[in-house]
């Protein structure tokens, strides 16, 4: 330390030792007045109220026909001579979709149709040799009548009667041969009218018709080609036009679905979607944790099978009363706010409910009209004074 150092130094406390006691305590007051003093902090407040919010549960997956109706060709072998529809088309139940060769169709309906009309002729036939052996036996029944009676009384051999005998048996054997070749008749009539309606049937298969209304999405039929070489169908056709969503879900929110509740959704390429939930989930996948719902959805004629879609379906729409998400703090403690009264803080525990577009549902805890803190600070204690913004 220099000379000059310790010089100032040794004025200065001997300075200090010269001032009086009660001046220093004076100088140390007044410096205790003149700091600041320390403000309350300042906090956004917002105010309980009641509004309306959802429940939702989030879905999404592919564009399915509600009903797909395959449409497949009844008789194998013949040559598709025509084609009437393209895929996009819209048709009604009866319209052509197709048509195939009749030659050989038309060929064995003819042959059916003699063989049926033969078989009538020997039903005809039959019926005749009835009446025919009928009238022989009741012929030869009279004929052995009298004979015996001639021969009671004298006037006719035995011979005479054993031979009228074995005649009356033979015209009865005939009269029974006759019934029975009528039923075998009658059969082969039975069996001509049902090959005759087969080729009839097979006539109309020649023309393939659709089967319901509806929109063809799917086509292998082609013209030259031949029909019943593959199991594909040869139209596919989405009865009524109905596209539905096969929707995956949680298997958490199931039990909150019911049919009929409203869904919102976000098509690809097409945009918002209305409709309702048809199904809900039957059974969940073992591995994904997922259940398939069916949504039916609003008719629009952009829809098209295999397309993505996604979004929500309301399960519970309700007033209740709500804070901002961000004022209840939440711990293994439970849920709470923080409520301002006479610009002081007061930690409250709640029970919250639903979240719904940044605000919480309140189920206990708060009234309506009660003023708690925006943004809630983990920081604060009951009695904390705080200074609201404006």
């Amino acid at each position: 330390m220099t000379a000059v150092r310790r010089i100032s130094f040794a004025a200065l406390l001997g300075l200090a030792m010269a001032l009086p006691v009660p001046a220093m305590a004076q100088t140390a007051g007044e410096a205790a007045q003149a700091a600041p003093p320390v403000e309350a902090p300042l906090v956004t407040l917002a105010k309980a109220e009641r509004r309306r919010i959802e429940a939702r549960v989030p879905v999404s997956g592919s564009l399915v026909a509600r009903q797909a109706v395959q449409v497949h060709a009844n008789v194998a072998g013949y040559e598709i001579i025509s084609v009437a529809a393209e895929v996009g088309d819209r048709v009604e139940a009866g319209d052509l979709l197709a048509e195939l060769s009749q030659d050989t169709l038309s060929a064995q309906l003819a042959q059916a149709e003699a063989e049926y009309q033969r078989a009538e002729a020997g039903v005809r036939q039959a019926e005749s040799q009835i009446a025919s052996a009928e009238a022989t036996l009741t012929e030869a029944a009279s004929a052995l009548e009298r004979t015996r009676s001639l021969r009671r009384s004298g006037n006719a051999s035995q011979a005479v009667l054993d031979q009228a005998v074995a005649s009356e048996a033979s015209a009865r054997a005939a009269a029974a041969s006759a019934s029975d070749g009528l039923g075998v008749a009658r059969a082969a009539l039975a069996q001509a009218d049902a090959s005759r309606r087969i080729a009839q049937l097979n006539l109309g298969y020649a023309r393939i018709a659709a089967p319901v209304d509806g929109v063809v999405v799917a086509r292998t039929a082609e013209r030259g080609a031949i029909s019943g070489t593959g199991g594909d169908p040869l139209f596919t056709i989405i009865a009524a036009g109905e596209i539905e969503l096969a929707a995956d879900v949680i298997e958490t929110a199931l039990a909150q679905l019911k049919p009929g509740d409203p869904a919102e959704l976000q098509v690809a390429g097409v945009g918002a979607v209305a409709g309702r939930l048809r199904l809900a989930p039957a059974a969940v996948d073992p591995v994904t944790r997922l259940g398939t719902a069916r949504v039916a959805l609003d008719p629009d004629p952009r829809l098209r099978l295999g397309l993505f879609a996604s979004g929500w379906i309301v399960t519970e729409t309700r007033e209740a009363l709500t804070v901002p998400l961000s004022a209840i703090l939440a711990d293994d403690k439970g849920e709470r706010v923080q409520v301002v009264k006479d610009s002081r803080i007061e930690t409250r525990p709640v029970r919250a409910g639903l979240i719904w577009q940044d605000r919480r549902e309140i189920v206990e805890g708060l009234s309506a009209g009660e003023q708690v803190v925006a943004k809630a600070g983990a920081f604060f204690r009951s009695g904390d004074p705080v200074r609201t913004a404006p």
